[in-house]
């Protein structure tokens, strides 16, 4: 069924146009050039949290927060192996999934560390590039609890991730 989902579409939204006396090559040029107002608009942002990101790996930050933090994610149930995976996903997606592959290569991936550290990444959002993206084509300048309410939301998931995993 999943290999007919995107042709469906395609032809669904064709048909719509078609009913619709509407130029759907010419709504695709369009939105397809506004796209580029996108990426110049946000790019500074991306490029800032991706510096961010990267010293806050190299510098060795990332490792000395989470031996910091571990014991607290212990108590909620997160293992101390996937506490810098919990971090590091809130600034990005790549680097976490670069920390899951070695959680596999080092337990195995039928774990429970695995299959925790997936959960936990596949629940949660990287919230500082995110709310960099978004935030930066709304021109929202106040947004005081984004970022606090999408880390706790990720912590959240993190728990009951760890959790589920530790039932099954």
């Amino acid at each position: 069924m999943s290999n007919y989902i995107m042709p469906i579409l395609i032809i669904g939204l064709l048909l719509y146009g078609i009913i619709r006396k509407n130029n759907s090559y010419n709504s695709f040029v369009v939105g397809a050039k506004s796209s580029f107002d996108l990426v110049l608009t946000s790019f500074p942002y991306i490029a800032t949290i991706f510096v961010a990101v990267e010293i806050f790996n190299v510098s060795g930050l990332s490792i000395i927060f989470s031996d910091l933090v571990a014991p607290v994610f212990e108590f909620f149930g997160i293992p101390r192996q996937l506490s810098e995976i919990v971090i590091l996903k809130n600034f990005t997606g790549c680097g976490s999934l670069a920390l899951l592959e070695n959680i596999f290569t080092t337990y195995g991936p039928d774990s429970y560390l695995a299959r925790a550290g997936c959960c936990i990444v596949g629940c949660s959002e990287a919230i500082f590039y995110v709310t960099a993206v978004y935030f930066s084509k709304t021109k929202v300048i106040k947004f005081r609890y984004a970022i606090p309410v999408g880390m706790l939301a990720n912590f959240i998931g993190a728990i009951v991730s760890a959790w589920i995993c530790r039932l099954i």
